[in-house]
């Protein structure tokens, strides 16, 4: 009678303490390696300080107040905020706001079209100037400062010289007994009432603007793209990622953002001034710089730049609560970049000492 075979000998359990893919990973080292932690810390100890100082702060109508100068900045600071993480700046997304608004307000009025039909035209011509900076960027050798830059002077000018050319003045005519206009108001500058409380309808698109990028950047391959390309360009056309179509589809975005806020400025007034918005694309930068964006490209979050954007809203509205002269602002802003900066840069020391 043959003897059974001897069982074989059980396999050594893997060293789990020599495998990093199986280490796991602290909530405290997650936390500190959140590009928007600086910028939430700065935005407590904002909203704390203010509820101190301004009595009426912390009331219902303040607080829409706070959200909705928030929401202006932050619809274009999200998109600037991606497109630095992609390591490049747009200065001409500040005046491509007006550019936006004045092309839908002269078009519908000269061609006595539905506004509608002038918003879709300013949509198209809006994303075009975005291709243009995308495209010059990336067939070309200048950065990203001379080529935008180059943009800002040109619309800058374009702005002036045809709103005089067609209207006569600085200014458009208004459109608001137009045909369309009270639904686009609708769409674009609308009030929302919750509560008793007046909310304005560029909240929403900015909540929604930060959900979809978001969602982009930690849920798809484009955001890794991203993050790669703003890492490294050299490195990620190396590893096959589309390095040009990914800078394109940036800057399309900020003009996407531009769309957006042009098309809140001309239905909240029915009219628009030519020269506004010159100077905006550096309050967009520090709002991402705050939120942890760095400038050298591959690091940061959309939410953190919508909290930059949340703080800008707080100090601008929490100054006139609490009844101080508004020339202080822009101080105060560049206090906020200088702190938020510092922190960030410490945060980022302390996740990497972590690892």
């Amino acid at each position: 009678m043959t003897a059974p075979a001897p069982a074989p000998a059980p396999s050594p359990a893997p060293d789990t303490k020599s495998d990093e893919r199986l280490l796991k990973t602290s909530p405290l080292k997650r936390l500190l390696g959140r590009p928007e932690l600086g910028s939430v810390v700065g935005a407590v100890a904002v909203f704390v300080f203010f509820s101190i100082v301004a009595d009426s702060f912390l009331q219902a109508t303040s607080l829409a107040t706070v959200l909705y100068a928030a929401s202006t900045l932050g619809i274009m600071a999200v998109p600037v905020a991606l497109l630095m993480i992609g390591g490049e700046f747009d200065l001409s997304a500040g005046v491509l706001v007006t550019t936006s608004a004045l092309i839908s307000s002269m078009f519908s009025y000269q061609m006595t079209a539905n506004v509608w039909v002038g918003v879709l035209v300013s949509l198209v011509v809006t994303l075009a100037v975005g291709v243009f900076n995308g495209v010059m960027l990336t067939r070309t050798d200048p950065p990203s400062f001379i080529i935008t830059l180059g943009t800002f002077l040109m619309l800058t000018g374009m702005n002036l010289g045809f709103t005089k050319l067609i209207s006569g003045t600085v200014s458009t005519k208004s459109i608001a007994d137009m045909e369309g206009f009270t639904s686009a108001k609708d769409v674009f500058a609308s009030t929302i009432t919750i509560g008793g409380v007046d909310f304005k309808i560029t909240i929403v698109w900015w909540l929604a603007l930060i959900v979809v990028a978001t969602w982009i950047l930690l849920r798809t391959r484009v955001g890794n793209w991203i993050f790669a390309v703003g890492g490294g360009e050299d490195a990620a056309r190396a590893v096959g990622v589309p390095v040009a179509a990914t800078k394109i589809g940036l800057y399309m975005g900020v003009a996407f953002g531009a769309w957006i806020s042009g098309q809140h400025l001309l239905f909240s007034y029915d009219t628009v001034q030519s020269g506004e918005g010159v100077g905006n694309e550096l309050i967009y930068i520090v709002a991402a710089v705050i939120g942890g964006c760095l400038i050298t490209g591959g690091y940061g979050s959309a939410v953190g730049a919508a909290v930059g954007a949340l703080i800008f809203g707080m100090v601008s509205k929490g100054i006139v609560f609490a009844e101080w002269d508004s020339d202080w602002f822009k101080f105060f802003l560049g206090v906020m970049l200088l702190l938020a900066t510092l922190l960030n840069h410490w945060v980022r020391k302390r996740a990497e000492a972590t690892k």
